[in-house]
């Protein structure tokens, strides 16, 4: 049974630009409703504690013996550019293998959902800390602008197409089938 760290984001201090909540709120929302998909598909999880720091959640997911480690987000754009960016971007550590792998078939399976497939991209990187500190391969997905309103509602209004789509990714990536539980 293949094993994940799901690490929604810890930043409840990240507003979505409708005033409805924030990026930790909606990243753990997509969490809940990964759970069943996960269960159902035979993969066994931990999640990180939503008042626990980023550097606690690295800690946790470097405790256990998982076999992927992968972070929701939602993303903001630069001041200069407020509200102007959208999509999501799927980042892996440059070097791993692994996480290319993975990020790809994200990648292609957030193309089906998303509204504009062709501004769904993997982006190499070497800073961020859920790739760079994690030993399990990883991917932090920033899954759309929580700045821009159409983004933000494209992630609000569609929560559980976006955790089958997630989950179908994880299958893929462990080569095991998709079961769906609904």
């Amino acid at each position: 049974m293949p094993s994940l760290f799901l690490s929604p984001s810890v930043q409840e201090f990240n507003p979505y630009i409708n005033g409805l909540g924030s990026e930790e709120y909606y990243m753990n929302l997509v969490a809940d409703a990964m759970e069943p998909y996960l269960l159902a598909s035979g993969i066994s999880f931990t999640r990180n504690n939503p008042n626990d720091t980023l550097s606690q959640a690295i800690a946790l997911s470097n405790a256990g013996n998982y076999d992927f480690h992968l972070a929701l987000h939602s993303n903001a754009s630069p001041e200069n550019l407020a509200g102007q960016l959208q999509g999501p971007d799927i980042y892996y550590y440059a070097t791993s293998a692994d996480g290319k792998r993975a990020a790809d078939i994200f990648e292609e399976n957030l193309k089906v959902i998303y509204p504009n497939p062709n501004i769904v991209r993997t982006v190499p990187n070497t800073t961020l800390a859920e790739l760079r500190l994690t030993r399990a391969p990883a991917n932090l997905i920033e899954l759309a602008y929580h700045d821009n309103y159409n983004d933000a509602m494209w992630i609000i209004n569609n929560i559980q197409t976006i955790a089958r789509t997630l989950v179908l990714g994880l299958t893929e990536y462990f080569g095991i089938p998709f079961v769906d539980p609904y």
